[in-house]
Order: structure tokens, then C-alpha cells, then sequence
């Protein structure tokens, strides 16, 4: 018997190398080492066209508010309809990806949200119809999140174990990208029009071109769904699939305190930066005395650093671990950089040069520990709920950000995002005691951490959780082969 159980072992593995000479090879073999790094550059640039329309509103304010004739708690009320739907959707969004959709189905259909709700804001704008604008910023938000939870899992499949690190960091460069050609187009493209178009036609004009980016992004989506195909045909050739590795709803009730920490953080620090980006032009332009060009150009800064930070930092936390570290040391320069704009009059380049080197290093240490606190079988649902969580904070702030502005100005708005950002440093220290207690795998260097995967993948799933801050810590036995 266990001469024809070799022998059927010995069959499989050459049906399966001549299944792959004969479909595979080249730069498309998904064996190979080309394959993943071809699927980087359309993950890159699969949120392009999200990032992009995400801040037109910022990259418009000031024609914005003239054209349509609205107040500021109007104005951030545009990121607010992008956030609500988002407080539920994420999180399902991120279920559908891990129980029936699967990935590429999961992005496709989020980036065909985003390319309609853009669509409809736009029209909204040229018919001047706010009730409409804001319809289209709902459904531009319940694709734009849940589209940056299968950018996650995609970065997360691809790449779990080696240079996630540096993947999350080089899409963040290219989603900032987006952002930042907003902001330094978006105007200019607005100026560029025949003059005879006024008022609400001009501003519906402008959003309607930016649809264009929203194709970007649906393209890349479909050729992503196309690679995703090959590499998984592979992954069940070479390894059938597991029973227990399937996905049901009730393993939420898993989530760790970790995870929930990590979730706090999100929160509290992106409070500090997006609500502050969308409302910072006319801070800029009152107490800095600069155009309405160069407000745009200095608050795109924080992106810019970002596109040109956030993979070589992103490298650097895969070389030395230590996320939590990283992550603490982001937040206190992050709270340098709001603390200098509500007490000095330091030119803004200065603390927006710093906020940017913050954002780079938070989002390169915080988003890919959330791979280290639940299976993989989850990352779509644990992902999803990280980005409900966030646009519950954010569609809450952002009208406060408004009814700040409106009531006491900039220097209560700013003492503030100081306040949220002290929260997430509380949160931080509260992970890396909890962390440490439990023996999770966030703050080790890249060799412990690897002892640590190993010892875990010669257990079974169901101890993952364990090293990671999820249950309960690991038995001596496990502790004294970790030592060694």
C-alpha cells in the first residue's frame, strides 16, 4: 500500500510539471519570480482612480464654495457620504471578498462602484444639485474602501511572509500618487476651461473629466482578475484545498484585543490627516498668506512624501521588524507636525514634510500587522472591518471638522487632531504591552519572527491566533523553542 501511495505521489507530481510546461512559462509563470512583481504594478495602480476622486473636494475647495454657493459643513460633508456607508459596507465588503466573491470579483466589482458614483457627483455638480452630489460620493464610498480591502488581501496573497512590508508601502506610494496628481491638476484643469462655462457647469465639467481615472482603475482590475486566475490554478495544483481553511462568519468572534487595538490607532491617526487635508487650503491661504495654487501645492506635500517614502520605508520595516516601534515614532511626529501649525508661524512646508515622513512610516508598520493577527482565510473581513471602523471615525470627525471650522477656526481645529492623535498613542503603548504579554510576533525582528511562523505552521492554523496577541500565549514547550 505504501509502495502505490508513492507511486500515485510520484504521478501527481509529474502530471503537475507537465500541466506547467505545457500552460506556464516565461514571465507569467506563476512558479517563477516575474509573475508577483507583473501583479504589483496593476495593484499599484488599482486604487489610481479612487485616490484620485477621493480628494477632489480638497483639490476644489475654494472655486467649490464660490460655484455652488455652500458652507464648510457642507463642503465636508462630501467626505462625510463617503464615510457613512462605509461604517457597514467595509466590513461587508470584506465578508463578501472571503466567503463568496473571492478577490479579483471583490475589486472588479468595487472599482465598477467607484467609475458610477463619481459619474453621478459629477453630474450633480454641473446641475448643481447637492442632494445628488452627495448620492454620488454614497456609492463612490461603498467601492472605494472595500476596493482598498482587496487591494490588502491582494498585497497579503501574493506576498505573506516576504516583502509585505515593502508592498503595502509601494501601493501606498502609487494610491498617493493619485492623490497627489489631484492636487496638482485638478485646478488646473478646472482653470483650463472655456470660460464661457461658469458656476455649477464648471465644477461638474472638472469632476466628470476626472471619471476617466475610475477606467484606470476598473482595467487594472480586470487584468489583476486574469493573473489571479493563473496563480490560483497553481496554489490548488500544488496544494488541494483544506476543509478547514474555509471561511465562516462566526469566526469573528475571534478577533483579538490586539486587532481591536490596531483598529483604535487607525482611527484616531487618520483623523489627524484626511480631515485635516480635505480643510487645510484655506488655512494656508488665511494664515500663511499664500495662493490659492500654492495652498494646493503644500498640502499635497503629505502625499508627495508619501510617494516617495512609503516603499523605502516600507523596505526598512521588513529589514528590521519592530512595528511597533515604528509605529509610535510616526505618531509623536505626527503630533510635532499639528503642534507647530497651531503655536508657530514655521512656513507649513515644514510640519507638512514631517506629517508626511509620519504618514509614510505608520502605514507601512500598522496595516500589515493585521496579517500577523488573523488567518488568512479572514484578511478580506479582518481588512474590511479595519476600514468601517476608520470611515465610522472619519464620517464623525469630518463633521466636526466642519462645525470646528465654522464656530472657533483652525486653532481649535488643530488642538483637536493633537487631542485624537494623543489617543492613538495611548492605544500604540497599550498594543505593545499587550503584545508583549502574549508573546505576539508585532514587535520581533525578522528572525524571531520567522522561528516564531515556523513554529506556528508546524502546529496547525488554529495557533496563529496564539502568537499573535489572539488567544492566549504559547506553552513553555513552544516558549523554550522559540528561545533556542
Amino acid at each position: 500500500m505504501e509502495d502505490a501511495h508513492v507511486n500515485d505521489d510520484n504521478e501527481r507530481i509529474i502530471l503537475v510539471g507537465r500541466h506547467e510546461t505545457t500552460s506556464y512559462h516565461g514571465l507569467l509563470d506563476p512558479r517563477g519570480p516575474y509573475l508577483k512583481w507583473i501583479a504589483v504594478f496593476f495593484m499599484c495602480f488599482l486604487s489610481f482612480g479612487s485616490y484620485y476622486c477621493y480628494d477632489n473636494p480638497a483639490g476644489l475647495e475654494d472655486v467649490m464654495k464660490d460655484d455652488l454657493k455652500i458652507s464648510s459643513s457642507t463642503f465636508t460633508s462630501f467626505y462625510s457620504w463617503y464615510s457613512w456607508p462605509n461604517v457597514v459596507l467595509a466590513a461587508v465588503g470584506g465578508i463578501l471578498i472571503d466567503k463568496w466573491l473571492g478577490v479579483a470579483r471583490g475589486a472588479t466589482l468595487f472599482c465598477g462602484f467607484i467609475l458610477v458614483g463619481q459619474i453621478i457627483f459629477g453630474i450633480g455638480g454641473y446641475c448643481r444639485l447637492i442632494w445628488l452630489m452627495n448620492a454620488g460620493r454614497f456609492i463612490f464610498g461603498i467601492g472605494g474602501e472595500s476596493l482598498s480591502s482587496a487591494q490588502n488581501a491582494y498585497a497579503v496573497s501574493w506576498f505573506f511572509g516576504k516583502q509585505l512590508n515593502f508592498v503595502f508601502g509601494l501601493q501606498l506610494s502609487f494610491a498617493r500618487v493619485g492623490s497627489l496628481v489631484n492636487m496638482n491638476t485638478i485646478h488646473r484643469i478646472y482653470d483650463s476651461l472655456d470660460k464661457d462655462v461658469t458656476g455649477p457647469h464648471r465644477i461638474g465639467a472638472t469632476l466628470l473629466i476626472a471619471v476617466s481615472t475610475c477606467l484606470i482603475s476598473l482595467v487594472c482590475a480586470l487584468i489583476l482578475w486574469s493573473l489571479d486566475i493563473r496563480r490560483r490554478k497553481v496554489i490548488q495544483e500544488d496544494n488541494p484545498p483544506d476543509p478547514s481553511d474555509e471561511f465562516h462568519i462566526r469566526d469573528i468572534r475571534h478577533f483579538s484585543a490586539s486587532l481591536y487595538s490596531v483598529f483604535i490607532i487607525c482611527v484616531f491617526y487618520y483623523v489627524a490627516i484626511f480631515p485635516f487635508i480635505a480643510a487645510a487650503q484655506l488655512l494656508f491661504e488665511s494664515k500663511y498668506d499664500l495662493s490659492p495654487a500654492w495652498s494646493n501645492a503644500c498640502n499635497s506635500l503629505v502625499y508627495f512624501m508619501s510617494a516617495i517614502l512609503s516603499p523605502l520605508l516600507g523596505y526598512a520595516v521588513d529589514k528590521t521588524g519592530r512595528n511597533l516601534y515604528w509605529l509610535m515614532g510616526s505618531i509623536t511626529t505626527t503630533i510635532i507636525a499639528h503642534a507647530l501649525l497651531a503655536f508657530l508661524f514655521v512656513h507649513p512646508v515644514v510640519p507638512l514634510v514631517l506629517m508626511g515622513i509620519s504618514y509614510s512610516i505608520l502605514a507601512a508598520s500598522l496595516w500589515p500587522m493585521v496579517a500577523f493577527l488573523v488567518p488568512k482565510k479572514m484578511l478580506g473581513t479582518a481588512y474590511g472591518f479595519m476600514q468601517s471602523i476608520q470611515n465610522l471615525g472619519l464620517a464623525v470627525m469630518n463633521i466636526f471638522t466642519g462645525l470646528i471650522l465654522d464656530s472657533y477656526g483652525y486653532f481649535m481645529l488643530e488642538i483637536f487632531f493633537i487631542i485624537c492623535l494623543e489617543i492613538a498613542l495611548l492605544a500604540s503603548a497599550f498594543l505593545y504591552v499587550y503584545n508583549s504579554v502574549k508573546n505576539g510576533m508585532l514587535n520581533d525582528s525578522p528572525a524571531v519572527r520567522r522561528a516564531k511562523q515556523e513554529l506556528l505552521d508546524g502546529k496547525g492554523p488554529d495557533s496563529s491566533n496564539n502568537a499573535a496577541g489572539a488567544s492566549s500565549s504559547p506553552d513553555e514547550d513552544e516558549q523554550k523553542a522559540i528561545n533556542t
